[in-house]
């Protein structure tokens, strides 16, 4: 484990604690901090350097702390007054090509592109796989990838450039393939009402649900990337979107990491949303932040009060190597499996 400012942590937990117990700390001490930082001013400012991360993040990191913990699961079975999360993300149709078991759990979240191009065919697919596992209560939200959830894409006239407009192109030809033909994506974006194909869990899209008494809200969106599915512009348009979460969540799922966790590309660029942290760190405080989108920034991190969690399942080769990610989170007082 290390730390970008001290040792705190290591001191408390030793080399490699798990998500579970630092999670535990951070829920011992939430109310106290909560009551001491009342004062923070609950708007959240554009940062000056919001569309580039990378210098953002080095400014910004000079007063954050940035510790690593161990993506090793629990190895005991959960207890009676918590309830188990497995998290995945960024599987890419590629479900069947997975070699370890997924982790039986009370909650499983996928935190986006859960397909190639959100074609008819995947979704089906993904779902079918869904059906499968154990897990009482599943999670999705959809990714950069899921062009057929987006309405940009599904609603092409009215949502079209003025270039597409004048020229009779369409959006499909504003944006890179990544690696899918054009038949595909023109496939993908011809289906309609695809979210009744999810039959298999709770499709979350700016949105909130309560599990065990836990509050957990998902959202798609993301800093422009490619100009796919529910790509917005960094800065305003972005926090327009994280505006809209609510506050002292147990659980956030965003498809997006924030900037300086688990958002460090292979380039050495960050592709993190600065608005994003701030808006976790100093309104929502959530106890957890579940992502995905870069893949080789898969992993846990905490700036000592909130845990991140980028559940990457496929590597930067787009090769499903991943463990999931599993936390214990414990029930709210009074409340129990059976609520």
């Amino acid at each position: 484990m290390s730390t970008t400012r001290d040792g705190t942590l290591r001191q408390l937990f030793g080399a490699n604690p798990s998500p579970s117990v630092i999670g535990a700390y951070i829920s011992q001490v939430s109310n106290s901090w909560l009551n001491n930082n009342i004062a923070l001013a609950m708007n959240i400012d554009i940062h000056p350097l919001t569309h580039d991360p990378t210098s953002a993040w080095k400014e910004i990191s000079k007063s954050q702390r940035v510790i690593k913990i161990n993506t090793k699961p629990p190895a005991s079975d959960v207890p009676s007054n918590k309830v188990r999360v497995v998290c995945m993300s960024d599987t890419h149709s590629l479900t069947h090509h997975i070699k370890f078991d997924i982790p039986d759990g009370d909650i499983f979240i996928h935190a986006g592109d859960f397909t190639r191009c959100g074609k008819l065919d995947e979704v089906v697919d993904f779902n079918e796989w869904l059906k499968k596992l154990p897990h009482k209560h599943k999670l999705v939200i959809a990714g950069n990838h899921e062009l057929s959830f987006d309405h940009t894409f599904t609603h092409p006239f009215q949502n079209a450039s003025a270039c597409c407009k004048k020229t009779g192109s369409t959006l499909l030809d504003e944006i890179p393939t990544l690696g899918n033909s054009m038949e595909s994506l023109a496939e993908a974006v011809k289906t309609e009402n695809i979210r009744q194909y999810l039959s298999c869990c709770t499709y979350l899209q700016d949105e909130c649900i309560e599990l065990y008494g836990l509050k957990i809200y998902g959202t798609p969106w993301q800093p422009e990337f490619c100009k796919w599915a529910f790509n917005v512009k960094r800065g305003e348009a972005c926090l327009a979107k994280w505006e809209q979460i609510p506050e002292n969540l147990d659980i956030l799922v965003t498809h997006t990491p924030p900037v300086g966790h688990g958002d460090l590309c292979c380039s050495g660029v960050r592709a993190g949303c600065v608005e994003l942290l701030a808006t976790v760190q100093q309104r929502v405080k959530p106890k957890y932040h579940v992502f995905g989108h870069v893949h080789e920034g898969y992993g846990i991190t905490s700036d000592g009060r909130i845990i991140f969690v980028n559940a990457s399942t496929c590597d930067i080769n787009y090769l499903p190597n991943n463990q999931p990610i599993v936390f214990d989170v414990t029930l709210p007082k009074g409340r129990t499996k059976d609520d």
